[in-house]
């Protein structure tokens, strides 16, 4: 296992999440964080004061029906003082039929005008991106704040994760709590499951059989559950205009993780220094979330093909980060 991040403060007995962005992903981990009580101040921030002062009035209106956390913000970046998690959603957004590595450009330039005032009023947060792409802003966002390894991280394919195992757990007839699998590499159209660890339970998943005691999922199924992954984003924006909901959640639960210093397991994206020979880029993997942030990468068991396929991703955001000053 490789270490990613130093030791850091105990956990806040009062924690404080602030979420920088208060459009529909910013609404949401802000919904979500204030109905799973993720932290004890949830404070929201955003230029667009009637936007944002809307969206705080909303909120604490229904906090006392949840977890009562208090609900400040407003277009003064000062809202964000002091906080533990600095959740980014500010950006771009995606519009139907456009990829994620077509906001690149706009959203780096986003983030390097507003991170350093953000460090001003919340040195000591860890630091999670949302925005899209999230991998590429994830390695920038390191190098502009220059904060140790593990303070900056991107959400990477926790949700992706999370549509895996739902999307396992339906087609088998289990609940998807039972569903060990997870997916990995870009947040994007090159990410990929690593089902050689995969497991319901404690059976493997390739050795998973149906009612008839014949393999329920092939090659090909499986590879079908990954264009599914990969694709459902595209599904959803095509439908509504965003995602928002699910992100909001995943967002919630990578807070808590923090804040609880719970050193749980999630697929989060961080910069990668000489993994398997990979540097430059930021990718998803199992790693130990914690006060200090992302504590440490782990060396999950990959075969040869899953390691290619790391290798084949890692290529595909070097070509996303081409003529950006990273």
């Amino acid at each position: 296992m490789s270490t990613v991040a130093p030791a850091v403060a105990p956990p806040s007995a009062a924690p404080k999440l602030a979420v920088v962005g208060a459009g529909s992903v910013g609404s949401s981990v802000a919904y979500a964080a204030m109905l799973r009580g993720s932290a004890r101040t949830i404070a929201l921030y955003d230029v667009n004061t009637a936007k944002v002062d809307a969206e705080v009035l909303d909120l604490a209106h229904g906090s006392s029906l949840a977890s009562g956390a208090e609900v400040i913000g407003g277009d003064d970046i000062s809202v964000v003082a002091g906080a533990d998690v600095v959740v980014i959603t500010a950006g771009a957004r995606q519009k139907p039929g456009q990829t994620r590595p077509e906001l690149t450009g706009t959203n780096v330039a986003i983030l390097q005008s507003l991170l350093p005032q953000l460090l001003e009023q919340a040195p000591d947060a860890v630091y999670v991106l949302v925005t899209n792409p999230a991998d590429v802003l994830a390695l920038a966002a390191a190098r502009i704040s220059g904060l140790p390894r593990g303070r900056v991280m991107s959400s990477g394919t926790v949700l992706d994760t999370s549509r895996l195992r739902w999307l396992l757990a339906t087609r088998l007839g289990v609940s998807s709590r039972s569903v060990h699998a997870t997916i990995v590499g870009e947040h994007g159209d090159s990410e990929f499951g690593l089902w050689s660890s995969a497991s319901i339970g404690q059976v493997p998943l390739t050795g998973w059989l149906d009612a008839e005691g014949r393999p329920a999922l092939d090659r090909t199924a499986l590879e079908e559950l990954e264009r599914e992954v990969a694709g459902a984003a595209y599904t959803v924006i095509q439908g509504k205009g965003a995602t928002n909901l699910a992100i909001g959640v995943a967002a919630a639960r990578i807070v808590e993780a923090i804040v609880r210093d719970e050193n749980a397991v999630l697929p989060v994206s961080t910069p990668l220094e000489g993994w398997h020979g990979l540097d430059d880029v930021a990718m998803s993997m199992p790693t130990v979330v914690g006060r200090a942030g992302a504590v440490r990468r782990l060396e999950v068991p990959m075969d040869d093909r899953e390691l290619a396929r790391m290798h084949a991703s890692a290529e595909a955001m070097r070509e996303v980060q081409a003529g950006l000053d990273l």
